[in-house]
């Protein structure tokens, strides 16, 4: 028996990253959330993702070593003391079928804000540790303006199962 995808991620390295999480409307302005040195996570829950899923997302994001400290060994971004910024992304649940895209994989959009809503503390606690680190949020389920400087091409995707 084959084991499901449940979660999707991409770890992308970044020096800084600026997300738009409220578009202007009338005469307010945009709202935006920014980080400096650190990742930017990119996440979709899939049909079947429960809490267990949030915390393997959450292991993985805090553990994995993709991020180099001053002495170029790689580390996790919580041992570099660095930002975090998470993006909800739906199209990571996307298969190709001719040529448009299907999303008939993705977790209901009401479970999947749940569990959105549950990995963001868990990530603030884990890097609320150290006082120089913080963790930025997108908005589920609306579209976001992102921009984001990086020290390379150096993203990594990840099926969490």
């Amino acid at each position: 028996m084959s084991q499901s995808t449940l979660a999707k991620i991409i770890i992308q390295q970044c020096v800084s990253a600026r997300l738009q999480t409220k578009p202007p409307e009338n005469d307010v302005d945009a709202e935006f959330v920014e980080i400096g040195r650190g990742i930017v996570v990119y996440v979709c829950f899939m049909k079947g993702a429960t809490e267990a899923t949030v915390e393997k997302v959450f292991n993985m994001v805090t553990s994995v070593k993709l991020s180099r400290d001053s002495d170029g060994k790689l580390k996790s971004v919580v041992d570099i003391n660095g930002d975090i910024l998470v993006v909800p992304q739906a199209t990571l649940g996307g298969k190709l079928k001719g040529k448009t895209m299907q999303y008939h994989n993705n977790i209901d959009k009401q479970l999947g804000y749940e569990l959105y809503e549950k990995l963001i503390p868990l990530l603030c606690n884990a890097v609320g540790k150290t006082s120089s680190s913080q963790v930025k949020h997108g908005t589920y389920g609306n579209l976001q303006v992102l921009n984001i400087d990086t020290n390379g091409p150096y993203a990594h995707t990840m099926d969490i199962i």
